[in-house]
């Protein structure tokens, strides 16, 4: 017998994907303006390599758990989308660390590269301030037993979260020379 949406529970994790979105908007918008002194000697410079890995490995996963739930195998599809979450929530944390410690590195090279290089950063943060809440709200979906709306959003979400975790290394390795 199939299990019942629980949608009492679906309002009160909506609010706090919406306060959740406020906040990390609000955060990487501020860490452009604030920078935090690091005590001499301390550097968060390993980071941008750990943020790129972060995001090809949730790449690699959300393929995985599209091949899974095409395969109908749920649960598997489950774990995946849970590791998706944990390296993107990894991936959250030590980019807004980087970023509020972290004096911006600026893309050095010229020409059609350079308009390539803007075309996809522009695009993958604009994808993923977007995408963030639609995230939440699918995952809230699924996990509160309403599958077949998670199923019609997932199928929007998912290409896009894709193209912003694809997107991310692909930048990094653009500006890579510039560190």
């Amino acid at each position: 017998m199939a299990k019942e949406a629980d949608l009492k529970l679906a309002k009160t994790l909506r609010i706090w994907a919406w306060v959740i979105t406020v906040a990390v908007l609000f955060l990487v918008g501020l860490m452009r303006q604030v920078k935090i002194p690091l005590p001499e000697g301390v550097s968060f410079s390993f980071l941008p390599p750990i943020h790129a890995s972060l995001n090809a490995l949730t790449a690699v996963v959300l393929i995985f758990a599209f091949r899974f739930i095409k395969q109908k195998k749920v649960e598997q599809h489950r774990k995946a989308i849970y590791l998706a979450f944990a390296l993107s929530v990894g991936f959250l944390l030590s980019y807004v660390l980087y970023h509020f410690t972290t004096p911006e590195t600026l893309y050095g090279g010229e020409g059609f590269m350079r308009t390539l290089y803007f075309i996809l950063l522009i695009s993958h943060i604009v994808l993923a301030a977007g995408i963030f809440p639609f995230i939440l709200f699918t995952f809230i979906r699924a996990y509160t037993n309403q599958i077949d709306q998670h199923k019609k959003m997932a199928r929007w979400v998912f290409p896009f979260w894709l193209y912003v975790a694809i997107t991310g290394p692909i930048c990094y390795l653009m500006l890579l020379p510039y560190y």
